[in-house]
């Protein structure tokens, strides 16, 4: 099995996407998080444009030990200076030398001739491999070159001294099957060829990065350069995750591997989009915020019964919490009662039956239902958890120079009154440990949300919050003026709710579905 070198240039292609811009600081940032990734060479940036440009890609040549750190370089000798310059401190340096190879570049920009551009080629990459034998040579808008042409201009270049020839497809003009065709004649024809690493980076001009990047690898291509999210100039470019999760999920077709560690995708695609302030589309493949989202009633039915029915990869897989069962007019019985369950509720038939009900006509009105939404629709007439325990008192000590500190008392439903402290981080999660401490549920916070639900400096604050445990969710609610408080009540709620819903399975005879709680401090 081959394995396939993954390019990274969001630092440098995808820093060109109108607004993408970057600080040196970011750029270390996000480099280290591509390090962490897993990348096998990461463009840093065109050292030559600007100083903060070249002072980014020195830092990042002196910091990233585990990554080849490469910068690119026009076809000027101050450019691939410039170039050595900022990476020789690097671990394994790379010098990415491009000239334009198509007749419409030669003629209405460079105003050079083939020759010429043969001439400049060579010149640089001889430059360039007198300072490192780490060199690549791209022909920009190769796809809309003379096929002959490109043979000569990669021979030439190889013979020079170059160990990676890209192909790039500048414009994202070509379509997959003329792209491999491509491929395959330079194969055939470019002395030297064998003796190099073959490379591809594609454009999405018209949608086809990604696939003419998949159909590269088809043809024997051993680097695709690529940038988290599909970020670059125009369209942008082939999609990291696109491009690594279809190698991984469909390795029988491909016959690729790669050192990719996709757990930290979805992490280092979020980074990307805060940096650049660029948000990544709810469909949008293997990271967008519904590609693990299930809003139909027959694939919830199926994903609950076998979640291989309607997901090709795990959500972990990539890093991401988990999949989501999306509440909606489309949602089923199945779903709702799923639902139903993980929030604390163990309902008859009948009260199941009217929820239901409710919960269509709601969602009729509303794009989504949430947790809170179903908590509101069960009304008095329909099976609530009982109250185990009861918040009595909550004191809190905190400020910038002192340890948050928490009591709270508590009465459980034998009229026990019992009182504990603790400490924590900040004074919610003092509360949440003093809490703890007497009503020994073990469960996990998950989630944390405050919203005010009236105005003003007085405005009333909610809380709601999301408790696991032995893989039942469990939402809470509270509300107060005093936002402390009001995460103390929602923290009591879904505690109850848990042992609740314990009790309700045990006199079922079913399967204890969460912890047990202790009725003793």
């Amino acid at each position: 099995m081959r394995t396939l070198q993954i390019f990274d240039t969001t630092l440098r292609d995808g820093e060109q996407a109108a607004g993408g811009s970057l600080t040196v600081e970011e750029k270390l940032y996000l480099g280290q998080q591509l390090e962490r990734l897993g990348v096998d060479i990461l463009e840093a940036g065109f050292p030559r444009t600007s100083p903060g440009d070249f002072q980014a890609v020195q830092l990042l040549a002196e910091k990233l030990r585990d990554v080849q750190i490469c910068a690119l370089s026009g076809f000027k000798p101050d450019q691939v200076e410039a170039a050595w310059e900022a990476i020789k401190e690097g671990e394994a340096p790379r010098i990415h030398v491009f000239i334009s190879s198509s007749d419409i570049h030669l003629e209405r920009q460079l105003r050079m001739t083939r020759q010429e551009v043969r001439e400049a080629a060579v010149a640089c990459v001889e430059q360039a491999v007198g300072y490192t034998s780490n060199v690549e040579f791209s022909a920009m808008d190769a796809t809309r070159s003379d096929w002959g042409y490109l043979c000569q201009l990669f021979g030439d270049t190889i013979a020079a001294g170059a160990k990676v020839i890209n192909v790039p497809d500048t414009m994202g003009y070509t379509q997959p099957r003329e792209f491999a065709e491509l491929l395959q004649y330079l194969r055939a024809h470019t002395p030297g060829i064998d003796n190099i690493t073959l490379s591809v980076h594609c454009h999405n001009d018209l949608g086809q990065a990604n696939a003419n990047s998949l159909a590269a690898i088809m043809n024997g291509v051993d680097q695709i350069e690529c940038t988290i999210n599909g970020v670059g100039e125009r369209a942008g470019n082939a999609s990291l995750e696109e491009v690594v999760m279809n190698t991984t999920v469909r390795k029988d077709f491909f016959k690729v591997s790669h050192g990719i560690n996709t757990e930290e995708i979805y992490r280092t695609s979020r980074m990307v989009s805060d940096l650049m302030s660029m948000p990544v589309q709810p469909n949008k493949a293997v990271v967008g915020a519904n590609a693990f989202a299930h809003s139909s009633g027959l694939h919830q039915d199926g994903m609950l019964k076998d979640r291989q029915t309607y997901e090709i990869m795990t959500p972990q897989s990539v890093g991401m919490g988990g999949s989501r069962i999306v509440l909606g007019k489309t949602s089923g019985r199945h779903a709702f009662r799923d639902q139903l369950a993980k929030m604390g509720y163990h309902l008859s038939e009948q009260e199941f039956q009217e929820a239901f009900d409710r919960f269509k006509d709601l969602a009729d009105k509303r794009r989504n239902v949430t947790a809170r939404d179903i908590e509101a629709l069960l009304s008095s007439d329909v099976l609530h958890a009982k109250e185990y325990f009861h918040l009595d008192l909550v004191q809190v000590s905190c400020g910038d120079k002192s340890i948050p500190t928490a009591t709270v008392r508590i009465i459980d439903d034998e009229d026990q009154v019992f009182e504990d402290s603790a400490l924590g981080d900040g004074p919610v999660d003092a509360v949440c440990k003093a809490i703890d401490s007497i009503v020994k549920v073990p469960a996990e916070l998950t989630e944390f949300r405050v919203q005010a639900v009236t105005e003003g400096i007085d405005a009333q604050g909610e809380v709601s919050i999301r408790l696991e445990s032995e893989g039942v969710s469990v939402t809470g609610y509270g509300a107060d003026t005093d936002i402390i408080v009001a995460s103390a009540k929602a923290y009591m709620n879904a505690l109850n709710k848990h042992i609740y819903a314990q009790s309700i399975a045990e006199s079922q005879g079913e399967e204890k579905p969460l912890a047990a709680a202790s009725t003793q401090a």
